[in-house]
């Protein structure tokens, strides 16, 4: 699997809802002498210094080109008594992408040129831009394209990090997949509902109370006219923030229980209060709802296996109860040779109208990971093997169902690893004024 790179930043913890010299304070007298020493090797004067990250300085300059790349995502609506909160939301960003990035360089993550200017054509072309009006764009509210490049360098390296190191930790069980689509199953008959989302994880539970606050101060400025979109793009810690919290159409059954609840009498438009969920407090806007897709004929992806007649009975039916170990549902080369003579084809949304009768019989009950007995017309043996199963629901594949729980563990094993990063690094708040975008 492959973890989807964005572009917009997505801050891991909203830390403008705590205090920021708070949560990352070191010890004092050991981070001054270390932050004093990095501040002089830099070169920058010290009252342009906003924070220390271990060995690098975030200048007050980085806090006003991140400010004003958020107002720019905000459409220049941000309220004035937000701008605080805008300020330490940028320091913050700033600082973890700091962390991340010298982590990245430890396990040498590369990031070609190719790859930023691919994600800034991207940017623009959202805006119906090109990548050279997106520039002018910048300059002309007092943005560098490089804190830009900078900002997306961390974006593009840090999910491949994470993924390259914990990659294989993830098990994704088939009871799990199993489990989340029989609860889809039994509420299908329900609404369903396109969904955003903006996520607040909460790293220490004592301070809960806190983040509960900090969320409902989100909600507040979405009263005063801030899209949810735009708040979803700047806080959120969910991979859907780089758009705008867009989480597409889901139903009922598909989320976990406490968030299914809040939304099925939530009238279209409204946004839910924080709700508490493994371990975040959720938001959620309901922006539609529709009835359900109603029951069709149910759609196979089979591998469709074959056998010489000449091989034997045994040979064919051995190598076809190989197939469960062979992987031929991935598209790839076989895992296992299945054996002289056995040939395998996938055959995708297969309706049983469309296969043959003499063998639909035999597939119309199997289910997913099931084989057809073994078949024996036109001098061939043939079976089939069901890699996947759409029952005519208007449901998610196994595989879209398999990526979005691996996403969301990858999600939070990577939010756990920047903590532990965090815990071990030096870092020093120096920033303590409002700054003046105008400066």
């Amino acid at each position: 699997m492959i973890l989807k790179r964005f572009f917009v930043p997505i801050s891991i913890t909203c830390s403008l809802f705590l205090s920021i010299g708070a949560s990352l304070a070191q010890d004092p007298t050991d981070a001054t002498a270390t932050s004093e020493e990095v501040i002089r090797r830099s070169g920058v004067p010290r009252e342009a210094v906003a924070a220390v990250v271990n060995d690098s300085v975030v200048t007050t300059f980085d806090v006003r080109q991140r400010m004003r790349l958020m107002m720019i995502s905000a459409g220049g609506r941000l309220p004035e008594d937000a701008l605080a909160q805008l300020q330490g939301q940028a320091l913050r960003d700033l600082i973890e992408e700091r962390l991340k990035l010298q982590e990245t360089t430890k396990f040498d993550v590369p990031v070609s040129d190719q790859e930023i200017d691919e994600e800034l054509t991207m940017i623009a072309a959202q805006s119906k831009m090109r990548p050279e009006d997106l520039q002018l764009v910048l300059e002309s509210q007092g943005i560098s394209i490089n804190s830009l490049k900078q900002q997306l360098q961390t974006t593009i390296s840090w999910p491949q990090l994470v993924q390259g190191r914990f990659r294989e930790r993830i098990r994704v069980s088939d009871d799990e997949v199993e489990d989340t689509l029989e609860r889809m199953r039994e509420d299908a008959s329900l609404e369903q509902f396109l969904i955003s989302e903006i996520c607040i994880p909460v790293d220490d539970p004592a301070q809960a109370q806190q983040y509960y606050q900090g969320a409902l101060q989100l909600i507040e400025q979405m009263r005063k006219g801030v899209p949810f979109s735009v708040i979803a793009q700047q806080f959120s810690a969910c991979t859907t923030a780089a758009v705008g919290g867009d989480m597409g159409w889901v139903r009922s059954g598909e989320l976990e229980p406490e968030l299914d609840a809040a939304i099925r009498d939530l009238p279209i438009g409204a946004v839910t209060n924080p709700i508490p969920s493994e371990g975040a407090f959720m938001m959620l806007a309901v922006r539609d709802k529709r009835e359900a897709v109603i029951a069709g004929e149910p759609t196979f992806k089979l591998a469709y296996l074959s056998a010489p007649e000449s091989v034997g009975e045994n040979t064919a039916r051995f190598a076809f109860e190989r197939v469960t170990t062979a992987d031929v549902c991935s598209g790839r080369d076989l895992r296992i040779d299945l054996g002289k003579g056995i040939g395998y084809t996938l055959l995708e949304n297969m309706t049983l109208a469309a296969i043959d009768p003499r063998f639909s019989e035999f597939i119309e009950d199997l289910d997913h990971k099931e084989t057809s007995p073994v078949i024996k017309a036109d001098g061939a043996y043939h079976a089939a093997y069901v890699c996947d199963k759409d029952e005519g629901l208007g449901l998610p594949s196994r595989v879209t169902v398999e990526n979005r729980i691996y996403q969301r563990q990858l999600q939070r094993i990577g939010q756990q690893y920047l903590r532990d990063i965090e815990r071990k690094s030096t870092v020093d708040i120096r920033l303590k004024e409002q700054l003046s975008l105008r400066g």
